[in-house]
C-alpha cells in the first residue's frame, strides 16, 4: 500500500474520465506538501496543459472535483494556485494502512532488481585487533549491505584480508624473538590481541634501536644532507610554523628523524627491518619454517576476529586473503601490456604505468620496476576475480577517505580495462573517528581496540540499568541479552547516525543517554509499544473495530512516518547512507514518545480509539525493528 501510487492511480484515471486522454502513473507529478500548509500532497498540472489542451489551474479545478468524487482515499481537495491540486488524504485510507502493515510480510522490502552489488567492508591488518575505526567501517559496511538488500538488490558481502608484506613479518619476527612460546591458551588472550601485543614489541624495540643509531656518524651525515637542501627545509619550516611548531635546530632534527627519515632507515640501516623483509623473502620463497608461523598466527588472529565480529553483529558471504590474491593483479597487468593497445606502458627503469592525465589525475605507476606490485595493482586483480565468481552489476568499497584518490585511480583503470561494472563502482568515503580522549595509534599500542571499547559500553549499560532496577525479575541470561542490546544498539545508532563523510567523536557516556538523539531513546519507544501490548493482556481488553474512526494530528504524524519506511530504504540504498535510516528511526520515535506523553491508550474515550490505538502502536513497532534491523540495531521488549 503506497499513497504515492495509489494518487497517481486515481489521477489516471480522472484524467481519463474527464477528457478521454490516457495517462501512465509515471507521468504524474505530485510531491509532499510542507507540514504547516492545508494538504498531504499537490498534484502538479502543468505538464498536462498541452496534453489537454487548457489551463494548468483549470485542470486542477476539475481534477479536485473528479478526485473527490471517485475516491475514498481523498478526504478533501482543492485548486491552489496556478497548476496545483493539493489533496488531504483521508482517514480510511490510514485505517487500513495500519491493518496492512500489521498483515504484510517484511515490512519495507522491495522486489527484487535482479541486479548483484558487492559491499566491501571491514578488510582487517592480520597484525593486530579491530580498533574504534574498523567498527565505523565495519558498521557502516554491514548496514549498506542490509539497505541495498532491503532495496531490491542481490548483496554479496565481501572483504580483502591483508594477511601478508612486511608489516605481518614484524609480529612474527617479535614473537619469535620475545614470545617465549606464548600462545592465546598459555596467556589467557585473544589471538588477535596477543599478535597485536607482538607488533607493538617490534616497534618498542625498533623505537630503542633506531634512537641509538641517532648518535652516530652516519646519522649525523643524513641529518647535515636534509639540512643543507635549503629549498625543501624553507618549505618544512613553513609548515611546521604554520603548525605552531618550533623550527629551531633540536626541532628540526627532531622532525627529520620522527617524520622524515624513519622509512629509510628500515631499509636502509635497521638490524630488525633487515631481518623483517628477510622474512618476507623467506615467506615468498615459501620457506617451510617461516610459513608454518605465517599460518599458526594468521589462525589465532582468525579466531580472534571471528569474536569480534560475533559480537559486533555483522557478517560475510566470502572472504578474500591478500596472500591468494596479490599475484592475479600482476598477472592482468602484464597480460594487458601484451595487447595491440596496451593502456599500460614501460619506463626506462622497467616500471609500468598507466597515464590518467587526461582524466585530471596523475601518471600512476602500476609494476615497479623490480616487477613487484603496488596497492593499485591487486586491487585491480581482486575486482576482476570478483567480478569472475559473481558476475556483480554494481561495487561498492567502504574504505576511509584518505583513499580517496586510489579509488578515483582504480575505478578510472577498471573502466579503461573495459570492465562492465566499473561505471558503478562506488567508494563509501569516511572520515575518522575518535573518542572524546582523542587519537589512536596503533605502533605504540595506545589505540582504542573494538574488544574492549564494546566491553566498556556494555558496562556502562550495566550498570546505568542496575541503578534503575527495571529488570529486577528477569534472570541474569535475560539481562545480559537486554544490556547487549542496548549497549550495541547505542554504539551502532552514535556511529551511524553521522553522514560518513564526517569526521567524529564517539561519547561513550553520551551514546548510552536515554534522552536525545540516541540509541536507547529508540530503543525505549520500541519497549513501551511492547508494554502496553502487555497490559491488554493482563487487563483483558477486548479490542473492536476501528473503521470510521478519526485520526488526530500526532497519530496522522506517526502513521505518515510509518508509511515512508519503504522510500527511506530506497533513498539510503541510492545514497549509500545508513544515517538515512538511523534519523528515520530517531524521528519515528520521537513522534511515538509525544504521543504516549500526551494521549491515552487503555483508558481512551471509546473502545474504537484504544483499538486503533493498540494498532498503530504494533504498527510503529514493526517499522522501528524492519528499520532497526537494517543498521544492526536489536529492539528489545524491556530495558
Amino acid at each position: 500500500m503506497n499513497i504515492e501510487i495509489t494518487i497517481k492511480e486515481n489521477v489516471c484515471k480522472a484524467i481519463e474520465t474527464l477528457y478521454d486522454k490516457k495517462i501512465e502513473p509515471k507521468q504524474v507529478q505530485i510531491k509532499q506538501i510542507p507540514k504547516h500548509l492545508e494538504g498531504d500532497y499537490s498534484v502538479i498540472t502543468f505538464p498536462f496543459a498541452k496534453l489537454i489542451g487548457k489551463k494548468p489551474n483549470e485542470i486542477a479545478a476539475a481534477l479536485a472535483t473528479q478526485l473527490m468524487e471517485q475516491s475514498k482515499v481523498i478526504a478533501n481537495a482543492m485548486s491552489a494556485g496556478p497548476g496545483f491540486c493539493n489533496l488531504s488524504i483521508g482517514d480510511a485510507y490510514w485505517t487500513d494502512f495500519v491493518k496492512e502493515v500489521l498483515t504484510v510480510d517484511a515490512y519495507g522490502q522491495h522486489p527484487s532488481k535482479n541486479e548483484t552489488v558487492l559491499v566491501e567492508y571491514s578488510s582487517p591488518n592480520t597484525n593486530k585487533p579491530l580498533h574504534l575505526g574498523h567498527i565505523r567501517n565495519n558498521l557502516l559496511g554491514y548496514a549498506t549491505a542490509e539497505i541495498l538488500k532491503a532495496a531490491g538488490y542481490d548483496v554479496k558481502k565481501v572483504q580483502i584480508i591483508n594477511d601478508r608484506g612486511v608489516h605481518i613479518c614484524k609480529s612474527m619476527l617479535a614473537w619469535q624473538k620475545w614470545g617465549n612460546g606464548e600462545t592465546p591458551e598459555s596467556t589467557g588472550k585473544k589471538g588477535d590481541h596477543l599478535v597485536g601485543h607482538y607488533y607493538v614489541e617490534f616497534e618498542k624495540h625498533f623505537q630503542v634501536e633506531y634512537k641509538a643509531w641517532q648518535t652516530t656518524d652516519a646519522a649525523k651525515e643524513e641529518l647535515g644532507k636534509w639540512l643543507a637542501n635549503e629549498k625543501k627545509l624553507a618549505k618544512v619550516i613553513k609548515v611546521l610554523t604554520k603548525k605552531g611548531k618550533d623550527t629551531d635546530a633540536p626541532a628540526l632534527a627532531s622532525h627529520f628523524f620522527k617524520d622524515v627519515y624513519k622509512n629509510k632507515y628500515f631499509n636502509g640501516y635497521s638490524v630488525l627491518g633487515k631481518s623483517a623483509k628477510e622474512m618476507l623473502q623467506k615467506w615468498e620463497a615459501n620457506d617451510t619454517d617461516v610459513k608454518a608461523l605465517w599460518n599458526k598466527m594468521n589462525g589465532w588472529v582468525y579466531e580472534g576476529f571471528e569474536k569480534t565480529y560475533k559480537t559486533l553483529g555483522v557478517d560475510f558471504d566470502k572472504l578474500y586473503y591478500e596472500s591468494q590474491t596479490y599475484l592475479s593483479g600482476k598477472q592482468l597487468v602484464l597480460d594487458e601490456l601484451e595487447s595491440e593497445k596496451s593502456i599500460f606502458f614501460k619506463k626506462d627503469d622497467g616500471s609500468t604505468w598507466i597515464d590518467l592525465t587526461d582524466a585530471k589525475l596523475d601518471e600512476k605507476v602500476v609494476l615497479r620496476s623490480d616487477g613487484t606490485s603496488m596497492y593499485i595493482t591487486q586491487d585491480l586483480g581482486t575486482a576482476a576475480l570478483r567480478f569472475k565468481d559473481f558476475k556483480m552489476q554494481k561495487m561498492v568499497y567502504v574504505v576511509g577517505n584518505e583513499q580517496d584518490y586510489h579509488f578515483k585511480v582504480l575505478f578510472e583503470t577498471l573502466k579503461r580495462l573495459g570492465h562492465s561494472f566499473a561505471d558503478n563502482c562506488h567508494h563509501l568515503s569516511y572520515g575518522m573517528v575518535n573518542l572524546t580522549t582523542g587519537r589512536m595509534k596503533s605502533r605504540e599500542g595506545t589505540v582504542v581496540d573494538a574488544d574492549h571499547l564494546m566491553a566498556d559500553v556494555i558496562a556502562n549499560v550495566k550498570a546505568e540499568s542496575e541503578s534503575r532496577e527495571k529488570l529486577a525479575e528477569l534472570s541474569e541470561a535475560e539481562k545480559v541479552k537486554i544490556w547487549e542490546a542496548v549497549a550495541l544498539g547505542a554504539l551502532k545508532f552514535y556511529i551511524l547516525k553521522v553522514e560518513p563523510k564526517k569526521s567524529m567523536i564517539f561519547d561513550p557516556k553520551q551514546s548510552i543517554d536515554l534522552q536525545g538523539q540516541t540509541g536507547p531513546y529508540i530503543q525505549n519507544a520500541h519497549v513501551r509499544t511492547q508494554s502496553v501490548q502487555r497490559m491488554v493482556v493482563e487487563k483483558g481488553i477486548e479490542l473492536v473495530s476501528y473503521e470510521n474512526y478519526e485520526l488526530s494530528e500526532v497519530e496522522r504524524d506517526i502513521l505518515v512516518l510509518v508509511h515512508e519506511l519503504p522510500s527511506t530504504i530506497e533513498k539510503a540504498a541510492q545514497n549509500y547512507n545508513p544515517g538515512d535510516i538511523a534519523n528515520y528511526l530517531y524521528d519515528l520515535a520521537k513522534e511515538f514518545h509525544k504521543f504516549w506523553g500526551n494521549t491515552t491508550i487503555l483508558d481512551a474515550e471509546n473502545q474504537a480509539a484504544t483499538s486503533f490505538r493498540l494498532d498503530m502502536s504494533k504498527a510503529v513497532a514493526v517499522a522501528l525493528k524492519a528499520a532497526g534491523k537494517l543498521i544492526g540495531m536489536h529492539m528489545p521488549d524491556r530495558m
